[in-house]
């Protein structure tokens, strides 16, 4: 999922930049929810400089690769890696927070930044004096988010787990079936993001900084809120087989769809019946799903073509690559965005604000960096010179 597309304003004296420019980041975060939470404020114009071990870097570049492979051969030959798909418009340093050395170096980039991210354990980001109560007594400007299993306190503060887990204690979970979407993760990766740009805000008016505590297991808990598809299910929200073993989805929710719905396959007996219970609600549901099973999935498309009742078709993963790319205006994994595609084409050709912001967009996509590729850069901006990297770089540090 992309950041939220947020055109500027075309108005004498207007910011036409993106809304975060000029906004360091410093991303200390491995795998997958801090690399998408700092995506997420990359695409919006920061500057996020991934903090790397010099030592083989985010574990992602591996174990990314072999995700990516997987991908590549269930759903696209186009797919990238994990890595490569989280990490791109970010530059990247190497520094060895675990060297004597390291928090002066660390000190001079946190000194120049507005927002620190860590995905590290709490004992973890204390011992290596990256935790929010260290960064911010030198820094009070700084905003200090912390993506963790179980919150920054508490008996689970330190305890090991991953999206699975988090699933498994929250309730969402009905073996034997393995979870699907990683929504923990991504959960809070988004409510990271949100805490940022929140604290980004209120440092406007205060002059002072934040802690964004986020825990995933908090974030995974919050979706037990919600109903799930098994309690909405009826013959109105349900995936129906059709003859040639394709499968529609319906969303049939408010009465006027699920009428319209049962006009186009000729059972206006069943309107009545849309949230039938107990034996009812099977009878229906044998009913509608024979009447479905009589036509192909393309027939039945066909059939609805002008019906508004939200019927759609269940995609295999590459079609769906190909859905999204007509629908979204920028999906991840799906090539991108649609904006800096139509500058590249030549699409949008006129001086407008709107080709001025598709231009900005395209020249804002970068691919992933490689290992330590700024570091150089980076830690000269924040004044360390070439001997003092020479120097650091002959014991290992950057």
């Amino acid at each position: 999922m992309p950041a939220p597309e947020i055109r500027a304003s075309a108005s004498a004296g207007g910011h036409t930049g993106p809304p975060l420019q000029g906004v360091r980041v410093l991303d200390l975060t491995r795998l997958l929810p801090g690399a998408y939470a700092t995506l997420l404020l990359a695409e919006l114009g920061a500057d996020v400089i991934k903090v790397e071990d010099p030592r083989g870097g985010d574990g992602m570049r591996t174990l990314g690769a072999r995700l990516g492979a997987r991908l590549k051969r269930s759903r696209s030959s186009e797919s990238m890696s994990y890595f490569e798909l989280l990490n791109r418009n970010k530059r990247s340093i190497t520094l060895d927070l675990r060297s004597p050395e390291a928090p002066p170096v660390f000190d001079a980039l946190a000194a120049r930044s507005d927002v620190v991210v860590d995905s590290f354990r709490p004992s973890t980001a204390r011992r290596l004096k990256v935790d929010a109560e260290t960064l911010r007594a030198r820094h009070p400007r700084l905003v200090c988010a912390s993506i963790n299993g179980f919150g920054l306190s508490g008996p689970d503060a330190d305890r090991a787990a991953h999206d699975i887990n988090y699933q498994a204690l929250a309730g969402l979970l009905r073996p034997p079936a393995l979870p699907g979407p990683l929504i923990g993760d991504v959960g809070a990766a988004m409510q990271t993001a949100i805490g940022v740009l929140a604290a980004l805000i209120a440092r406007q008016q205060t002059g002072i900084g934040s802690i964004v505590d986020v825990s995933i297991h908090g974030a995974a808990a919050r979706w037990s809120m919600f109903p799930t598809t098994g309690d909405l299910a009826s013959a109105c929200y349900t995936l129906y087989e059709t003859s040639d073993g394709e499968w529609l989805a319906l969303g049939a929710l408010e009465p006027k769809f699920w009428n319209g719905f049962c006009e186009r396959i000729g059972r206006p007996d069943l309107v009545p019946l849309q949230f039938a219970e107990g034996e009812e609600r099977e009878r229906t549901l044998s009913e509608v799903r024979a009447i479905m099973r009589a036509r192909t999935r393309d027939e039945w498309l066909a059939h609805f073509a002008d019906a508004d009742v939200c019927l759609t078709p269940v995609l295999a993963p590459r079609s769906a690559k190909a859905s999204a790319e007509r629908q979204a205006p920028a999906v991840e994994g799906f090539g991108g965005s649609t904006a800096a595609r139509s500058a590249n084409e030549g699409e949008k050709a006129s001086l407008g604000a709107e080709a001025r912001s598709a231009k900005a967009a395209a020249e804002r996509q970068r691919p992933a960096p490689e290992l330590g590729a700024d570091t150089d850069e980076v830690l000269e901006d924040a004044g360390i010179d070439a001997a003092a990297r020479a120097r650091l770089r002959a014991a290992h540090v950057i």
